[in-house]
């Protein structure tokens, strides 16, 4: 699919997620074969750009094109001006908040707490489209409840404001992430405009995707929290599209040594202090499912320098190697 000027390589994005697609989260999936990757929502509030928090998101130092940089808020003006600020920060493509289900930002009337509010999801986008020269993205949710499923006219706002592309997330903003995605609104959707869709919401596997993109017919699927501590399965489900057949999964020694590139680039990125603790999250997604892994991550969150985390991280997978040895062993004495 096609966004402005930019022709993505396939039909996978990242979706933005707070706390997690930093820069290095980002160029990371891009490596593994996404086609774009949206970066955590950035406050439309001026007086947060100064902030450390909004620096490092307006960070993109070395990142594969297309960079997508999300803003929040509710003030079509202040939307516009944040607008402009990351496109002069680098940014290519401005995507527009209106799916974030959160508390803290639908209180403030930003995210999906704007689909309660038609006219005014209308002046946002018409401002932030007519402030900058870059294509504008939108994702939203179905609607506010399973009431009021009111994405088809939202899209059609969007598409008449010149939104260059839609994401729905096949979720009530009242579902939060509770119970299961549903896809009919998004083809509904997707049969209705004219512009670019992309399916978001329990896309975590090669068969999912597909049959994601023939029932709704999308442009694109967004693909989130499924890739927390996997961000080979881009490359798994590129491979499954194209043949149909299943890529063998990573072996152990893969995953160490792809979570330890991870590190260092979050360890350079946030120094020491906070990429500590920002790589405890990653490194607890990275090993879920492992051997032995719970007592690991309860003894990792307690480790407070880059170098006792890489100790302890290679240590564990040195464990899960020779494990593995072992369990070989045993096979070929049984056989």
């Amino acid at each position: 699919m096609r966004i402005g000027p930019y022709q993505l390589k396939n039909k996978l994005i990242v979706a933005p997620m707070a706390g997690v697609t930093d820069r290095p989260f980002r160029q990371l999936c891009k490596r593994m074969g996404a086609a774009m990757a949206v970066s955590e929502m950035v406050s439309s509030n001026s007086l947060l750009w100064g902030s450390e928090k909004t620096r490092r998101r307006a960070d993109h130092e070395g990142e594969v094109d297309p960079i997508s940089v999300q803003i929040a808020g509710a003030d079509p003006a202040m939307m516009a001006d944040a607008a402009r600020y990351n496109v002069d920060q680098g940014a290519q493509i401005i995507d527009i908040n209106m799916g974030c289900p959160a508390k803290k930002v639908c209180n403030v009337m930003a995210g999906s707490a704007l689909l309660r509010d038609e006219p005014l999801v209308a002046r946002i986008l018409e401002a932030v489209v007519g402030a900058v020269a870059v294509p504008v993205t939108l994702k939203i949710r179905t609607g506010w409840d399973t009431q009021n499923r009111n994405a088809l006219i939202v899209a059609r706002i969007a598409e008449r404001s010149g939104i260059q592309a839609l994401a729905i997330h096949g979720r009530t903003r009242a579902c939060g992430y509770t119970g299961d995605a549903e896809y009919d609104t998004i083809a509904a959707v997707k049969a209705n405009v004219g512009i670019p869709v992309i399916a978001n919401g329990d896309i975590t596997t090669p068969e999912r995707v597909r049959h994601v993109l023939e029932h709704t017919g999308a442009d694109a699927v967004m693909i989130g929290r499924a890739a927390q501590g996997r961000p080979w399965m881009f490359r798994e489900i590129n491979h499954y599209l194209a043949t149909g057949e299943h890529l063998p999964p990573p072996e152990v020694t893969e995953i160490h040594r792809v979570l330890r590139e991870h590190l260092d680039d979050l360890y350079a990125f946030y120094g020491e202090h906070t990429g500590v603790r920002v790589a405890r999250k990653h490194i607890s997604w990275y090993t879920k499912g492992l051997a032995c892994s719970a007592a690991f991550r309860h003894a990792m969150n307690q480790l407070q320098t880059c170098a006792e985390q890489r100790a302890a991280v290679d240590a564990f997978f040195a464990e899960q190697a020779e494990r593995g040895r072992q369990l070989t062993y045993i096979e070929e004495l049984a056989a």
